[in-house]
């Protein structure tokens, strides 16, 4: 009897082991390509990874556990940029990534710097992030006071792949000059930065929200000198590339340094449109919870600007269908017949 009954027992023990592993999600990874460290999209990419994931073996949400996708993992992953990222969303070497919102038009549609080349017509947007403000920093006593002063200085334009090396290419021409104009370099901001102490570069260019680590910390070692761009040039081109606008970096962003006239762009979360329409409902509905709020609140100075409000700013693309249901059902976009 003793052996039936630890017979019946074990085997009870084992249907209900398999039971609770059958209704375990399978783990499902999802990588977010980012930028470089001393820029803002990696610290955010952590922080909206964080909120989305929930893998297998977490608590649930109603369980006081994480509120993200039961069984997702997401993975802010290091790179060179909004470029870098487009090209692995393509190749299917990344599921999603952060793009300036120019670069993913310009990718989308094959004009810009992808006029040579195939459109990329299956990038689908999931929310715009937040306002990018162009940085130009430059080092104390190396007399640049406009971008017409980085005649023959040395600079960086930022790293090949970046959307940082298009838009300062841009600002250039826009004030008269180019690439022969200066002695141009292609490097990470945070490795810029410490050029830029070391006395081994003059300024450099990096797109970003503010505050950017490579930046701050930068005018916190020894002190910075930000430039602006302003004037007819900076008129001229918001007018003419609609994905500019107008912008002022406030006074006491950075340690020492007042306010400072320049242009913007969006930051965007893209993805391919062969992800499915209901993992990425349940990542849009994840990335808008109280949960995700608190994360974005308490982590970085610029996850505050990144609201449901402004979700849909500055998407040229089209939304990926998940995304597109979600902001339905949520009243921000009409149906239609």
């Amino acid at each position: 009897m003793r052996t039936t009954g630890r017979i019946v027992t074990l085997c009870l023990l084992l249907a209900l082991s398999l039971s609770v592993t059958a209704v375990q999600p399978e783990m499902t990874i999802l990588r977010i390509g980012t930028g470089g460290a001393g820029g803002t999209y990696y610290p955010i990419g952590v922080l909206v990874a964080k909120a989305i994931s929930n893998p297998p073996g977490s608590r649930l949400c109603s369980e006081k556990g994480d509120c993200g996708v039961p069984g997702l993992l997401a993975i802010a992953q290091s790179s060179n940029g909004s470029v870098s990222n487009v090209l692995a969303i393509k190749e299917n070497k990344l599921e999603s990534g952060f793009v300036q919102s120019d670069v993913a038009y310009w990718a989308y549609t094959g004009t810009g710097i992808f006029r040579e080349k195939e459109p990329i017509t299956s990038l689908r947007a999931i929310t715009s992030l937040y306002p990018e403000s162009i940085h130009l920093v430059a080092r104390k006593g190396a007399g640049i006071r406009s971008v017409r002063d980085l005649e023959g200085k040395r600079v960086s334009l930022g790293e090949p792949g970046s959307g940082t090396l298009i838009d300062a290419t841009i600002v250039l021409r826009a004030y008269g000059l180019d690439k022969n104009d200066i002695q141009a370099e292609y490097i990470k901001p945070s490795l810029a930065s410490k050029r830029l102490q070391q006395n081994q570069l003059d300024a450099f260019f990096i797109v970003a929200g503010y505050p950017a680590l490579a930046v701050s910390s930068l005018a916190e070692e020894s002190g910075a000198v930000l430039i602006p761009i302003d004037g007819l040039e900076a008129d001229r081109l918001a007018q003419e590339q609609r994905f500019f606008s107008r912008w002022t970096i406030p006074a006491g962003t950075y340690p020492g340094v007042g306010s400072i006239a320049t242009l913007n762009v969006d930051a965007q979360w893209v993805i391919s449109s062969t992800q499915s329409e209901e993992l990425i409902y349940q990542i849009t509905n994840a990335l808008w919870n109280g949960k995700c709020r608190k994360l974005l609140n308490n982590g970085h100075a610029k996850g505050r600007a990144i609201t449901l409000s402004s979700a849909l700013d500055g998407i040229a693309i089209p939304l990926h269908p998940g995304a597109e249901r979600f902001y339905r059902e949520a009243g921000m976009m009409e149906y239609s017949n």
